[in-house]
């Protein structure tokens, strides 16, 4: 029961690893919830009320954690939204003072295929990068995104969009200029022509 919630629980919290703490690997799980429900013929966890999540520098807030287990033990968890309408998760980048957080109503992870998926009121912050959209699919092998705005419910309001900031790689930076110049060029004539040759 307790190797169940664990792997639950990383299931949920490495949706985001390429770009995680690695060390968050190797600390200990905590799990907190007001109950926790576990059906081990149907293969199923539920943690409820409160959820929080936390291995190392990951983070994760809900008000219901469920996770479902497949017969080849590959399991798919579904956080829902926690205090302020959404669930939330967290987590340190490696090598960087940086944190990707991510928020939504729901939030799926799949064990077999490293995809985490954002639903509604999505948004997922990378340092200074943000991506916000109604649908939020990461794929965490190829560290790829898809965003899309969702649809519009009032037909006179106008269409919804996705919207992302990018910050440039190298903001914090000085462009990088030559502490020196290099030598000039000399242009030396050949030995053998004389003016007479030239004619």
């Amino acid at each position: 029961m307790i190797f169940r919630l664990t792997t639950l629980a990383l299931s949920l919290l490495t949706a985001l690893p390429a770009l995680a703490e690695r060390a968050d690997r190797d600390k200990p799980m905590l799990l907190e919830a007001n109950r926790v429900s576990i059906d081990d013929a149907k293969k199923i966890q539920i943690l409820e009320g409160d959820v929080l999540i936390t291995k190392g520098t990951m983070m994760l807030k809900a008000d219901r954690v469920i996770v479902t287990e497949d017969k080849y033990g590959f399991q798919k968890g579904t956080a829902f939204a926690g205090k302020k309408g959404l669930a939330s998760l967290r987590q340190k980048r490696e090598g960087k003072d940086e944190y990707i957080e991510g928020e939504a109503e729901r939030i799926e992870y799949n064990t077999n295929s490293e995809v985490a998926e954002l639903f509604h009121r999505a948004w997922v912050k990378s340092g200074d990068d943000l991506v916000k959209g109604d649908y939020i699919w990461y794929d965490a092998i190829n560290e790829k995104y898809l965003v899309t705005a969702g649809e519009t419910r009032d037909p006179n309001a106008p269409p919804p969009r996705v919207r992302a900031v990018i910050q440039p790689k190298n903001k914090d930076s000085e462009p990088s200029t030559p502490t020196h110049r290099g030598e000039r060029l000399q242009l030396k004539g050949s030995g053998g022509l004389t003016n007479q040759d030239a004619q």
